[in-house]
């Protein structure tokens, strides 16, 4: 019988590596939108949790830890992110198959 152990997310994420460049490959286009918006979708379904909740309403991004799933900019409802790939050479390496 195999037990194989379920490894969370944070311990999964943990092993990546990340070169981090200098500017970002996704910002919030208005962060206005992004107060309005009830639901804040992104705080809950971001895999690597860049999205944090701010004061009044705002929501706080740190792209250092994004894995580029393209999550963030799927589920806005105001169409307030902009995403692109990372510059080449840029961005996660993923090490846990």
């Amino acid at each position: 019988m195999s037990m194989e152990r379920k490894i969370p997310i944070e311990e999964r994420l943990n092993s990546n590596a990340w070169d981090v460049d200098e500017r970002p490959h996704i910002r919030i286009k208005d962060p206005d939108q992004c107060r309005k918006c009830d639901s804040k979708p992104c705080l809950y379904l971001c895999p690597a949790r860049c999205y944090t909740p701010g004061g009044n309403g705002a929501v706080l991004f740190s792209h250092e830890g994004c894995v580029e799933c393209g999550t963030c900019r799927v589920v806005c409802p105001n169409d307030a992110i902009e995403w692109n790939y990372p510059r080449s050479g840029y961005g996660v390496q993923f090490r846990f198959g």
